[in-house]
């Protein structure tokens, strides 16, 4: 039996990865270009999000409106995103309109057109985007926690932009931005579902011939500061986010840091929802997060509490990032790793999933790794391991970022204080 896994690269540098899954009725295609808001100038902050809402704006032969009634003509889903590292164009249909979807993808990553008149109407949605997030607090410190912990570099500025760099961005700056990113060996096509490799390839070569071949400007790297933000906002939470520098992809801690934020914040069994908001009723919303990068990462607790509340909530939890460090059973290791299997399980029922899983793997580590390759990693995770990424962690420079009603909330100076003791 083949390996439903296969993969080709192109004399341009483009890489095709798809994945057979002969079980199901639908194929998920997508291009995943290896550029994100951290390949960004701080002129240019905002410009990878903005490209993003344009590639549905209309090419040389389809409207906007034409995009969006051929998709739907055939009930497929197209959408995007943009990541800091990443930005993905992805449509998803039945097997049979797997041409359409090549078609599409390719159509809008070489032939858009930036009409001026789409630019300035998307312009104001891109506004408009940033204005809710900007009413969204429980969003909204995010930017201001990655803000902190990357100043000034271009990990640490927000994926939407500033409203007034959205506001004065000319079309010069998306199209340059496309010439020098968008190149074939900075894409990566794949597809999950019921195909057949070989076809996929033939589509792409065919749709996406036009790819430029370039070589992308190189990523700054990242450099972990620390620091922190505090807003005073008249709101009826704090919302808080505590972080600290974490390890990227391709580090020895990477899989045990993964069950450190499952067993710390992941559920309703995790350590911090239980002595939090369980025991101590100081929450409705806490949890952990592992964010890695190429070149690092962040690794942070959220919570929402009260303006009374956030005193003693503070303690609480760097007391149990204190004890993770030294205290970690056999059972509730077990348990994260069965959280963490399963997720990873899970995704693989998912043809847009698996899509992404591809080629963010691809884009990563060059390769696809193996299911089995995955899992035995995370069951080699032991408690030692665990605790030895806490260590590491939790002793580095913090980063706090709060806002609303802050006046009980300690300062770093106390935060840090109380790590080190």
């Amino acid at each position: 039996m083949s390996d439903p896994i296969q993969v080709t690269r192109l004399p341009n540098g483009l890489t095709i990865v798809t994945e057979r899954m002969e079980r199901v009725e639908t194929v998920s295609f997508g291009a995943y270009v290896g550029t994100g808001s951290r390949s960004e100038t701080a002129a240019e902050n905002g410009v990878s999000h903005f490209l993003e809402h344009m590639a549905f704006k209309g090419t040389a032969s389809r409207s906007a409106a034409q995009i969006a009634e051929e998709v739907e003509a055939v009930g497929g889903h197209i959408n995007a995103y943009t990541a800091r590292e990443q930005t993905a164009y992805y449509i998803k249909v039945l097997k049979e309109d797997a041409p359409l979807a090549a078609d599409i993808i390719g159509d809008i990553l070489t032939h858009s057109t930036f009409e001026v008149q789409e630019l300035e109407r998307e312009r104001g949605v891109i506004l408009q985007e940033i204005g809710q997030a900007n009413d969204t607090p429980d969003d909204i410190i995010f930017d201001h926690f990655q803000e902190v912990a990357y100043p000034s570099q271009p990990l640490g500025r927000p994926i939407l932009g500033s409203e007034d760099g959205i506001r004065q961005m000319p079309r010069a700056t998306l199209t340059g931005y496309m010439q020098r990113h968008y190149g074939a060996s900075n894409v990566v096509v794949a597809a999950a579902g019921n195909l057949h490799h070989q076809a996929i390839v033939d589509l792409v070569g065919r749709h996406f011939a036009d790819l430029p071949t370039l070589t992308p400007p190189p990523t700054e790297p990242a450099t972990y500061r620390g620091g922190e933000f505090r807003q005073v906002r008249d709101l009826d939470q704090v919302h808080v986010v505590l972080g600290f520098p974490s390890v990227g992809y391709g580090h020895p801690d990477y899989y045990p840091t993964m069950l450190l934020s499952s067993l710390l914040g992941g559920g309703m069994s995790s350590r911090l929802f239980q002595e939090i908001r369980e025991k101590r009723g100081l929450v409705y919303s806490i949890y952990s997060f592992n964010a890695p990068y190429a070149d690092g990462g962040l690794f942070g607790v959220y919570a929402g509490t009260g303006e009374q509340e956030v005193e003693e909530l503070v303690p609480v939890t760097l007391e149990e990032l204190r004890k993770v460090q030294t205290q970690v059973t056999e059972v509730e290791l077990a348990r994260a790793r069965s959280q963490v299997k399963a997720s990873v399980l899970m995704s693989l029922e998912s043809t847009g999933s698996r899509c992404e899983q591809l080629a963010r793997q691809i884009q990563i580590f060059g390769r696809v790794i193996p299911t089995p390759e995955t899992i035995a990693r995370i069951e080699g995770v032991t408690v030692a391991d665990v605790q030895r990424a806490a260590a590491a962690q939790f002793r580095g420079a913090p980063t706090l970022a709060a806002l609303g009603p802050i006046g009980r909330l300690p300062n770093l100076g106390s935060v840090t204080d109380a790590l080190a003791a």
